[in-house]
């Protein structure tokens, strides 16, 4: 049950993630009123690093602020290694 909610959550934070930076980059190429960095790293940072960083790759959007680049697949790697770190424990 514990399972099926946190997958349910981390499809939807990233869900999330990858629609906030297509919408944003959007956005920009209109010169519209943009959502905030600091939405889109916490989106990132909340377990959607995942689709964050495809949203990135697939829309060309944030690929060269470096708290982008370097942070969103850190942010990737760090939650990975959390979710097998608990796998592990959990499963013992």
């Amino acid at each position: 049950m514990l399972g099926s909610v946190v997958l349910f959550y981390l499809a939807g934070v990233n869900l999330a993630a990858f629609a906030a930076f297509g919408i944003d980059k959007w956005k920009a190429v209109r010169r519209r009123w943009r959502i905030p960095e600091a939405t889109l790293l916490g989106l990132c940072l909340l377990g959607g690093a995942l689709g964050g960083l495809a949203g990135m790759r697939l829309f060309h959007h944030k690929t060269r602020k470096a708290r982008f680049f370097v942070g969103v697949p850190v942010m990737l790697v760090l939650q990975l290694g959390l979710g097998a770190a608990l796998l592990f424990f959990l499963r013992r």
